[in-house]
């Protein structure tokens, strides 16, 4: 439509009206080639939503289905994860956490903390997850079903070194003894039973 209207123009402001155009269009390219992808990905530290959704396959981690004070009134052990959604080592560590849940999400309580959800206080209770939270993401503390601190790890831990501590906390046998989750034999009248 806009050059079907320049052919009534005079010849000046035809060219002037091309030139303008084609300046225009060309600005355009310019900026759109000169702007950086406003993607994220797992390996960079931009935010891009819940890493648990995206990376880890699992939205339903957060939020947490109960908070870290119902959990040791209800004696049952609790993994807190420290995180924020752009973090490049949270990002890769949510698939780890999500594995855990698959396993002891029944059994366990998997509290992933979004650090940016802490208050900010002086001093915390044993019940509030800021008392844990040693000031880098990823975390990873383990309270066993009394509230006692089994694991305490900064950074993305293996997946196998917490599994380990999950089953010390559930009497479970080694996994070089056993694959899948068996509880370990409690005396010598019950090992009959397991075999």
């Amino acid at each position: 439509m806009i050059f079907s209207r320049l052919r009534f123009l005079p010849s000046t402001q035809r060219i002037v009206s091309s030139c303008l155009l084609t300046l225009i269009a060309a600005l355009g390219c310019l900026l759109l080639l000169g702007q950086q992808p406003a993607l994220a990905g797992i390996n960079d530290d931009r935010f891009d939503g819940n890493i648990f959704a995206l990376y880890g396959g699992n939205g339903s981690l957060v939020p947490p289905r109960v908070t870290l004070a119902e959990s040791l009134k209800r004696n049952k052990p609790a993994l807190l994860v420290f995180y924020v959604d752009d973090s490049s080592d949270c990002k890769q560590y949510a698939t780890v956490v999500s594995n855990l849940q698959a396993f002891y999400g029944r059994a366990a309580n998997l509290i992933p903390l979004s650090i940016d959800a802490i208050p900010d206080k002086s001093t915390y209770k044993p019940e509030e997850p800021g008392y844990y939270y040693e000031g880098v993401v990823p975390q990873t503390v383990l309270l066993d079903k009394n509230g006692k601190v089994v694991l305490n790890e900064k950074g993305k831990v293996q997946f196998e070194k917490v599994d380990d501590v999950f089953r010390e906390v559930f009497n479970l046998l080694p996994r070089a003894e056993s694959v899948e989750l068996k509880q370990r034999p409690i005396n010598e009248f019950n090992t009959e039973l397991t075999r």
